[in-house]
């Protein structure tokens, strides 16, 4: 039976709420496809606003792998705005999807990616509003099976009360794989109900489902185990990995927004995985192992990407754009090949060992020239050991004083605050060097120049070295923000050229709750959105007295508090939330990469050196995939 259409309904609220345009849907390159002639349907999510999730790459990617499939159906949600969701529950308008406007809960698949973990009130609001039960445990057979992803997937016990399944690493090959079980159980006339269908994705070893694991505690509030409760289930769950990126190259066709989003641009990622090894990283740690695509295979991904949308940018995207062996001859060569249609190329953050300024002037040879933004993270010398940040103060000043000598004149250096061992010393070092580049920029370029320093605080993250580091309080955080501001402001040579952006410590504390937490931080939750929390991860809808609140009201029944899970340091012997779930990495090697931090020791990249160990290639049966090819970018046709 084809699913009805909720627009009719959610057209007449349209007109009062704001950027109505968001909720139409009709983009170019979105994918509307006959429900009937379909068997496996999925809905997918990215827990914030339309302007934040169109653009994410993982969402597009995915979407575009299952509707390549024949009898497989994908579309897209995103979270609605408070005003929307207002009248939506007045006028009983489900959470719909902006495809087909269909009503989330009549999917097979509810699947959100995560790549933080303040969208967890969202996903409630949305389950909520599309009529599915919000504990897996109320749910029937004809409820969607709600799927979590994304690199906070890494430790879904917060929410593993709410979501039926998680998936941690790659997608691509992940999706085909579940649909593949859940069509062949749906043929078969959905035997044994939903348990059933759970119980053939868990038992690839592949699929987490909290639902077949027990956690039990001691009486000091830390976990005993973590054990399976159902025969079949494996102990720990794999990570996915996807090898050879050039098989996988989507997006294919981009999605055009309709609405502003945060990026205008066409991007392809041109390498997964990092290995430089920083130990605050979440990111580079649980991507390894580093596989390159191929230049050839990113110069086809361009040429098709931009017919298909028309973008005027182009964006390499990966944790370390610059460290790809062939980044240099990929710039050139798409500089060369889109000159007169004046295509700009962009790169995420530069790493300052591994920029060059022809690098940089291929860059926007097309484009406008923006300013650059280079991540120390550590103030000091000191630090950056401590984080293995490999970047001398030498190093730093004698990049960004080549760049402000060849015409830019705006640097942006980005820093974290709150790192393990660090001191205000540290801290204030981070003025010091602003102004030591400031200085060295007048000397080449005149006064015409400024430095943003930009901090964040730092949260520790599961499957990194920092996973049992102590978190600093929001108020030490902002009392060494103080510090600095008045250090800057207060230097009469430099200060007026030097901007200061920070965030403040209290939603790290949030972060650092949620992305450490286990299954007892779900109440919390739960009563931050039943108080009307939503929308965490925008500085005006987020509520630290708020969160605050409610977990004084809930964490006690369980012996715990906020600090137990923040600002508390762990032992090795502890059981963490997500040792159950394997990202490859050895935890042996995690901890003495966290003892040789305290001991400020430097680890090289593995790609350029002997293997460390770390236990990735072995354990998940990947390798590291690096050029150089050889090949060059040729242009498209010949001239003749």
């Amino acid at each position: 039976m084809p699913v009805e259409s909720v627009f009719p309904r959610l057209e007449a609220l349209l007109p009062h709420v704001q950027k109505p345009i968001q909720y139409v849907g009709g983009e170019l390159n979105s994918t509307v496809k006959d429900w009937d002639a379909c068997d496996v349907r999925w809905a997918l999510m990215y827990p914030d606003a339309y302007e934040v999730g169109l653009p994410n790459q993982g969402v597009m990617i995915l979407y575009e792998v299952l509707n390549e499939r024949e009898g497989v159906l994908a579309e897209r949600t995103y979270s609605v705005w408070p005003d929307l969701e207002e009248l939506m529950r007045e006028h009983k308008v489900p959470q719909f999807t902006v495809d087909s406007h269909r009503p989330v809960g009549a999917f097979d698949v509810f699947g959100l990616s995560f790549s933080t973990e303040l969208g967890y009130t969202n996903m409630l609001t949305a389950l909520d509003l599309a009529g599915i039960p919000l504990e897996s445990k109320d749910r029937t057979v004809d409820d969607p099976i709600v799927l979590a992803g994304g690199h906070a997937a890494f430790n879904p016990e917060p929410i593993a009360q709410f979501i039926d399944c998680a998936v941690i690493g790659d997608g691509e090959q992940a999706v085909l794989d579940m649909t593949a079980i859940i069509r062949e159980w749906k043929a078969e006339g959905r035997p044994g109900g939903r348990e059933e269908v759970l119980f053939r994705l868990a038992r690839t070893g592949n699929v987490y489902v909290p639902g077949f694991y027990d956690v039990e505690y001691l009486p000091d509030g830390r976990i005993g185990r973590v054990v399976p409760n159902k025969s079949g289930v494996p102990w720990r769950v794999s990570k996915h990995t996807v090898m050879d990126l050039d098989e996988w190259p989507y997006p294919k066709q981009p999605l055009v927004p309709l609405a502003e989003t945060v990026h205008e641009r066409m991007s392809v990622e041109i390498f997964r995985g990092c290995t430089r090894g920083c130990r605050f990283c979440q990111a580079g740690m649980i991507t390894r192992p580093v596989r390159e695509r191929s230049i050839t295979g990113i110069g086809d991904m361009v040429e098709k990407g931009l017919k298909a949308t028309g973008f005027e940018e182009v964006g390499l995207l990966s944790l370390s754009s610059a460290d790809h062996t062939e980044i240099a001859d990929v710039a050139k060569g798409l500089a060369d090949r889109y000159e007169e249609d004046k295509i700009g190329l962009s790169l995420p953050s530069t790493r300052v060992d591994a920029f060059n300024i022809d690098l940089a002037n291929e860059l926007t040879r097309n484009g406008r020239r923006s300013g650059l933004t280079f991540a120390p993270e550590g103030g000091s010398e000191r630090m950056r050991k401590v984080i293995n940040k490999m970047v001398s103060e030498e190093d730093l000043i004698r990049t960004v004083a080549t760049a402000y000598g060849n015409g830019w004149r705006q640097v942006k250096l980005y820093f974290m605050l709150g790192l393990p061992t660090e001191t205000d010393e540290d801290v204030l070092q981070i003025a010091d060097m602003a102004a030591n580049v400031i200085a060295k920029g007048r000397e080449v370029a005149g006064n015409d120049i400024r430095c943003t320093v930009s901090i964040g605080g730092f949260v520790p993250k599961p499957h990194t070295p920092f996973q049992w580091a102590p978190q600093l309080s929001a108020q030490e955080t902002d009392a060494r923000l103080a510090k600095l501001r008045d250090k800057i402001r207060g230097d009469k040579k430099y200060g007026r050229s030097i901007g200061f952006r920070y965030h403040d410590g209290k939603p790290g504390i949030v972060e650092g709750l949620l992305s450490r937490g286990d299954r007892r931080i779900g109440s919390v939750i739960r009563a931050v959105y039943e108080d009307g929390g939503r929308f965490d991860g925008w500085r005006e809808h987020f509520s630290y007295d708020r969160w605050m609140a409610c977990a004084e009201k809930t964490l006690p029944d369980f012996g715990v508090d906020v600090d137990w899970y923040t600002t508390r340091e762990r032992t090795y012997e502890e059981v963490l939330p997500w040792d159950h779930l394997d990202s490859g990495l050895d935890k042996d090697w995690l901890w003495d990469d966290w003892q040789d931090s305290l001991d400020e020791t430097e680890v090289e990249d593995c790609r350029w050196t002997p293997c460390f160990d770390c236990g990735v290639c072995p354990q998940m049966q990947t390798e590291i995939q690096i050029g150089p090819t050889g090949k060059k970018l040729l242009p498209l046709s010949v001239v003749k």
